[in-house]
């Protein structure tokens, strides 16, 4: 018995050490970002834990696309809309100056645009028009966010829409995410998906990294993992500094399992290429542990 004890004794350190060493890895690679960093991540059965200050409130910025999305097909699985229905880009949905592949195609608006098509334009490619128009037809940011409460999700808080991020800096600050309740919501989507079969299936074809548009998360793992992802990012100060640069994801294990993380970099003066390697250097050291994480 006494070997017994000792030997699962020895599990738990050596577990806890191992943890320990992942996050002392997180914590060094964030310093290089010169700026705020917040990380967590879930892989269930396992004793994994990446966090690095799991409860912060750093500004999702486009995140938020993925919770909207998931919105509107719950109310097409309520039957208030059809995948395919029309929905009109308004004059008033134009946003100067955004990114927007709608608006760009559709400068003077006033034009139908099939509910799919909006929804891939928000979730896959951050399109802020397709964004806002959506978040009208759903009511606006306290529908949304009652959604989200709805799922249990702790660690959500929308209030301005695209048109009003754009019009106020401070305003993105408002919007934040909690990495911790980030991967909570990418657990639900992936273990409990609130959906039928069929919508999840486009939710999380959206979620897949588009060919011109490589995930954060994905940049430093191996060749041929697929991962499930959306992104947030703002725009960089005259001094210099990105308020936000972030990524979400279900990175697949060679198992088939899937392994949830949350990177957010918050207030950062490091360039572009630096804060988008810091978060996939951080992806890779969590994906790395997760392969070595004991059930």
């Amino acid at each position: 018995m006494k070997r017994i004890l000792a030997c699962c004794v020895g599990l738990v350190v050596g577990s806890a050490m191992a943890q320990g060493g992942l996050r002392q890895q997180i914590r060094a690679t964030a310093e290089q970002a010169k700026g705020k960093v917040s990380v967590a991540c879930s892989l269930p059965g396992t004793l994994l834990d990446c966090d690095l200050h799991p409860d912060a409130h750093p500004p999702m910025q486009s995140v938020f696309k993925l919770p909207l999305g998931m919105a509107i097909l719950d109310q097409v699985q309520r039957g208030r809309f059809t995948i395919d229905q029309p929905i009109r880009f308004l004059a008033s949905d134009r946003i100067p100056n955004a990114y927007s592949p709608l608006q760009d195609e559709f400068p003077q608006a006033d034009v139908d645009v099939p509910l799919r098509e909006l929804l891939r334009l928000s979730v896959s490619l951050s399109d802020n028009c397709a964004a806002d128009v959506l978040l009208r037809i759903l009511g606006g940011p306290k529908v949304l966010q009652a959604y989200i409460d709805s799922l249990g999700i702790e660690g959500f808080h929308i209030q301005d829409d695209e048109a009003g991020l754009h019009q106020d800096v401070l305003a993105q600050y408002r919007n934040w995410f909690e990495p911790s309740a980030a991967v909570a919501l990418l657990r639900l989507i992936n273990d409990r998906p609130p959906f039928s079969r069929q919508n999840t299936a486009l939710l999380t074809g959206w979620m897949k990294t588009p060919p011109d548009r490589p995930s954060r998360v994905a940049q430093a793992l191996p060749k041929g993992i697929e991962v499930l992802h959306k992104t947030g990012t703002s725009d960089v100060s005259p001094a210099g500094v990105a308020y936000a640069t972030n990524d979400i994801g279900l990175i697949t294990l060679p198992d088939g399992r899937r392994l949830a993380v949350a990177v957010f970099v918050t207030d950062a003066s490091a360039d572009t290429a630096t804060r988008d390697r810091v978060i996939a250097e951080i992806s890779r050291q969590i994906y790395d542990a997760a392969l070595q994480a004991k059930r």
